[in-house]
Parts: C-alpha cells; structure tokens; sequence
C-alpha cells in the first residue's frame, strides 16, 4: 500500500482554523508528579486537541463534550484516534476533506498491518463513523467514506469472575489496623457492593453517601447520576471509616479515597492495590477493579435478580451492554427448569 496514492476529491474550501494563543513569557509551573489532581465534576477539562488541528475534529469533539456528554476518558480515546488519521492523511500528503471509500480502506489496512486488535479497530470505526456524521449533517461533505465499511467481528469473551470464597479472602487481606488498609477495605467493599467502575468509586466524596437510605450516589459516564444501594457490612465499614477512619488520612481534598498525600486516589492507583491484595489472598483469577464490577452482576443474577436490575445497578444506558451476563441467566433458568419440570429425571 505504500507509494500509492490516496483517491482524492476535488478540494473544497474550507476556513482554516485559528492560529493557538502565544502565551505569554514567564516561569512554567512545577509538576507535581505525586500529587494526582482531580478535576471537579462540574468542571472536567475537554481532552486534549490532537497536534495536527483539524476544524472538523475540533468541531466534533466540541459536540460530544457539550451536546453528548460523554465521559473524559472516551473523549480522549476519540480525540486519539482521529489525531492518528490525520497523521496517517499527512504522511501521505492528502486531506481529510478528500478522502474517499477507497483511501479509507487503506488506512484501516494500515492499522491491521500494525497489528490493532479487532476491538480497536471497531473503536477507531466508531469515531470515524461519529466524525463523518458530523461532517455531513453541518454540510461539510457530501458523501460519508466509512458508510459501506463492516465492524470486524468480535469474539464474545464472557468477563472474568470471582467465586463468593473468593470474594471474601479477597476482603479479608488488607491490614485494617492501618489507615491505608482500613481505607482498602472500604474500597474492596464497596467496588463488589455497588458494582461501581473505578471512575465512580474515586470520584465519590462523603455527601454521596446517604446513611439513613444505605444508598451511594454516583456519577457515572457522561456524568449520568443513580443511585445504588449497599448492604448492611459494607455500610458499617463505610460508616466506621467516615466517622473515624478517614481523618487519619489527613485529608486536603473532598474525594472520599485519599492516597497518603492527602488527596483522591488516582486510576491507576486502585488498579495497583486490587493487584496487591488479589495476590495476597491467592486468587488465581486475573482481577481487576472491573472485575469486581463483573463479580457484582454475575452473583446477583445467581441470587435471582433480573436483568433490567442489573442493568440499572450497573448505571447501563442500553441493556445490549448487560446482555454480556446473559450466560448466568440462560444457567440458572437451566437448572430452575431441571428442579421443577415434572419430566425432568
């Protein structure tokens, strides 16, 4: 593919975008490399603009911030992947406003030929499908390249789970004697109580929590709020660390988790401590935060609940993403059909 050429259009005018901003002179201010800060909610920073600046996609992402609401995270992914077609189209000395059927097929070759797994592959059809929409209905182009292209196809990978006595030594490793521990055990808690993504558990602060109630507030992508009740222990955890536990962190921040500085634990920084801790309870199942996440849904359709629950518990917009737990369901109707069909022997 490389040294042929890209099919190209006739050009179209279009306004270039405004030159960025000189910023003026002065001393650059230190990092703080240990210290992660977190965005307010209400106030969450677009991600950042791809090096090479394009109207179309700074126009997109500007929509999806403003009119979609979606989440940072998948705002960044966006913005990284158009920012990685545009580096593709210069290399090549063509243009994002020429670009035709043809030309496309040959980057997403290129991508294949780098060896981008089939789910990324579907993500980077997603946000060139979501930008030639957007091109099109402000009437930019005529014509959308990525229309006839197929998503690859997936494979179905059920999630990863814990058995219940997996569970429990799980929430017995931290040393709850330590400030640092007992504040791991809380999080243990309440990642398997609420089914909560990592982004919602390090963004809850205490007021989220209504004791009277036994329900959490969170905040979930794209800002969409619910809310999820808890159980009985892990509201007693959670009641014991806010009344006297989480002081000892020293708090500087409103974030309910702190790390030792005081301030919200980041990402990556609970990924670290489920690892530590799944090690040392001796799980053998590959655990991450969401697996905890999965662990929660699995275990209540095992309990009996329903999917549509499950669905609003996970704070799912469409119930296609809860249908992946669907296999716990289809079992259990199995082994309810075995115990009660009168020809069942």
């Amino acid at each position: 593919m490389y040294g042929k050429a890209i099919p190209m259009r006739p050009k179209k005018h279009l306004p270039s975008p405004p030159a960025p901003a000189k910023r003026p002179n002065g001393p650059k201010r230190p990092v703080q490399a240990d210290l992660p800060v977190q965005a307010e909610r209400s106030k969450a920073p677009l991600p950042s603009h791809p090096q090479i600046s394009h109207p179309w996609v700074d126009s997109h992402l500007e929509r999806l911030t403003v009119e979609k609401g979606l989440a940072e995270n998948t705002l960044s992914s966006y913005a990284r992947d158009l920012q990685d077609l545009l580096v593709f189209l210069r290399d090549k000395s063509a243009s994002l406003e020429d670009l035709t059927e043809e030309g496309l097929f040959l980057y997403l070759m290129h991508l294949r030929r780098k060896g981008l797994a089939p789910r990324s592959m579907a993500r980077r059809l997603s946000a060139l499908r979501g930008l030639f929409g957007h091109a099109l209905a402000e009437g930019w182009a005529v014509k959308d390249p990525s229309a006839l292209l197929e998503n690859p196809k997936l494979p179905k990978l059920l999630p990863e789970v814990l058995t219940p006595a997996e569970v429990e030594r799980l929430m017995a490793a931290p040393d709850v004697s330590t400030p640092g521990g007992f504040r791991d055990r809380v999080m243990l808690e309440l990642l398997y109580a609420a089914g909560l993504r990592v982004s919602e558990l390090i963004t809850l602060k205490p007021l989220d929590y209504d004791h009277h109630a036994g329900v959490l507030k969170v905040f979930g992508k794209g800002s969409k709020e619910r809310y999820v009740p808890i159980h009985a222990r892990a509201q007693a955890w959670l009641d014991e660390y806010l009344q006297n536990r989480r002081k000892d962190l020293k708090p500087v921040t409103d974030f309910l988790f702190l790390n030792r500085f005081g301030q919200g634990l980041s990402r990556v920084g609970v990924w670290k401590i489920v690892k530590q801790y799944a090690v040392r309870a001796d799980i053998r199942t590959p655990l991450s935060p969401h697996g905890l996440r999965h662990s929660f849904a699995t275990h209540l359709l095992e309990g009996g609940a329903d999917l549509r629950t499950v669905q609003l518990l996970l704070g799912h917009s469409d119930i296609s993403a809860t249908e992946i737990y669907t296999h716990v369901q289809t079992g259990r109707l199995g082994r309810l059909h075995r115990q009660h069909h009168p020809r069942s022997g």
